[in-house]
């Protein structure tokens, strides 16, 4: 398979199998997360061998937390200790279920956090009982995601192009699963350009958060932005959202490309700020415009008038029927008090 579109279109054939017991809205539960577990087979591949025998040696000794050093083994932010891989899954259809549940159970702790967000045991006992497991494993054992074959950017289109289908088969609004590529690319453009001779200094390293991170469009789209701009300098991405699989996607999205995943925070941001007291050089977000923040207010105006200025929302807060607004309120003091003052930032 040679472009994106056939690729999009080959992931989106294995609903053919899922009808019946997954009614067309349900399909993201199942292809969404091996899409993800089939792109981290195929990255942790070459170094695998490797990974099995450094596991090996470690497992009897006296070393409490082996992770680090097995991640270093296999080149990632993650690892998987199994001897299985989805060649060897589809080898055995009659230990399907068994066999898929241990390989997932054997990726790093991180990666592991993933399919729990997912919520995927569910969907393997229920795809085992309904005789379709082993088809869809051997489905997407047949193609290559890995990296040389599918570069992180293609990478995020996909997953783009997966979830607008699964949010148009249950009649959601796209808006509230993640932003088009052409705007997220305008955005970045809007924001970055004041900056841009800065930006192009030689090893510069700068910070954005995303407070509504979604599936990490926006964190991904202002990385390679940067890149182009200067392939010497470093965006370190942030992010939250309560949104599992959402989450889950761009958790896996940022370990591939080399990003550190705990930076991204599952919870809704309104209410539990999961980066209290960091400071971003950045913050670039498609908030929830026009819905009514009613539900957080309690947690909200508490934290407004005992913390003011101290905390997010020291300005001031928006009528109740949209939350846009504080999307973008993330423990910049200085700009708030500046704002307070009347003074421009």
């Amino acid at each position: 398979m040679s472009n994106f579109s056939e690729k999009v279109s080959f992931i989106w054939s294995v609903a053919d199998l899922l009808r019946g017991p997954y009614k067309p809205h349900q399909y993201g539960r199942v292809i969404l997360p091996l899409t993800v577990l089939r792109r981290l087979d195929c990255v942790l591949e070459p170094t695998k061998a490797k990974v099995l025998e450094k596991h090996a040696a470690v497992k009897n000794s006296k070393i409490k937390e082996p992770e680090p050093i097995l991640n270093k083994v296999a080149g990632h932010a993650f690892h998987n200790t199994s001897k299985l891989n989805f060649q060897k899954l589809k080898g055995e259809p009659d230990k399907a279920a068994q066999n898929l549940s241990h390989y997932i159970k054997s990726f790093s702790s991180r990666a592991r956090q993933i399919f729990e967000y997912f919520e995927f045991e569910k969907e393997i006992a229920k795809l085992d009982e309904s005789d379709r497991l082993y088809l869809v494993i051997g489905k997407f054992a047949d193609i290559d995601l890995h990296p040389d074959v599918v570069p992180n950017h293609e990478m995020g289109l996909i997953f783009e192009d997966l979830i607008r289908r699964f949010n148009e088969a249950s009649n959601e609004t796209a808006g509230d699963h993640f932003t088009p590529r052409e705007v997220i690319r305008l955005m970045v453009n809007l924001l970055f350009t004041p900056d841009s001779q800065v930006l192009r200094t030689k090893g510069i390293v700068r910070t954005l958060y995303d407070p509504a991170c979604g599936t990490g469009g926006m964190l991904s789209v202002a990385e390679e932005h940067l890149r182009e701009l200067n392939p010497d300098a470093r965006l370190e991405v942030f992010g939250q959202d309560y949104n599992n699989e959402a989450f889950a996607i761009c958790c896996s999205d940022m370990m591939i490309k080399g990003q550190n995943p705990e930076n991204i925070k599952f919870g809704d941001s309104f209410t539990q700020d999961g980066l209290p007291g960091h400071r971003f050089d950045y913050l670039l977000a498609n908030p929830p415009f026009g819905v009514e923040w009613k539900p957080q207010a309690d947690v909200i105006e508490k934290e407004h008038d005992e913390l003011a200025f101290k905390g997010r929302f020291g300005p001031g807060l928006p009528r109740i029927n949209d939350g846009a607004p504080l999307s973008h309120a993330h423990d910049f003091e200085d700009e708030a008090r500046r704002l307070a003052s009347g003074d421009s930032i």
